[in-house]
């Protein structure tokens, strides 16, 4: 996973409220496992709305979603977050997401930043035209134009985004005191060892 501090550029102002993970990836692409290819699915039904936002090339390629309030609702798919990553998306920012989203999101490195509607009406705005700047160290969400909106993170969940520790990075950073516990229980309970028989 790679490590999050900050995600600036363009954000797409989608803006549509209890968007669920069917929106995001329609069931039909979660007929494989591997994460590459899926930003083609992503939000396939809405590309298929005249006029779309995401039709729009100034918001191809950006790291930055604006969504309305409990996205990620619905089943549970890791594709969704998925697909976001492979569309480039490695921030949304909503009033409120869905607990099994923000999980799946999370675990996959997105960063999910929940801010006031008041907030997010504002950065639709900016998003029109200008960039956004998104700063994991100090939680805050800031434009070009001295906007400055604080936001809050479980501290677990921005240390693992700050330093791109997966489940399997947070193992690996015990390795010293798997080791050690090992050692002193060969040591201490060498009947348990499982060294194999001669």
């Amino acid at each position: 996973m790679e490590p999050i501090n900050h995600v600036s550029g363009r954000a797409i102002p989608f803006g549509r409220k209890n968007v669920d993970t069917d929106v995001v990836i329609p069931a039909h692409w979660l007929k494989t496992i591997s994460r590459e290819g899926l930003g083609q699915g992503a939000f396939e039904a809405v590309k298929k709305e005249p006029g779309n936002i995401f039709a729009d090339p100034q918001f191809e390629n950006a790291p930055i979603l604006i969504a309305g309030d409990n996205f990620g609702c619905g089943s549970s798919r890791e594709h969704a977050a998925w697909a976001l990553l492979d569309m480039g998306v490695t921030c949304v920012i909503a009033p409120s997401f869905s607990d099994i989203f923000s999980g799946n999101a999370f675990k996959n490195g997105i960063l999910t930043v929940a801010l006031p509607q008041e907030a997010i009406d504002r950065l639709m705005d900016v998003a029109q035209t200008d960039p956004i700047d998104i700063d994991l160290d100090t939680q805050t969400v800031t434009t070009p134009f001295q906007d400055r909106f604080p936001f809050k993170i479980d501290s677990f969940r921005k240390h693992c985004l700050l330093n791109g520790l997966d489940e399997v990075g947070l193992t690996l950073d015990q390795g010293d005191v798997i080791t050690a516990h090992e050692q002193r229980m060969g040591e201490t309970l060498p009947f348990l060892s499982t060294a194999p028989l001669t």
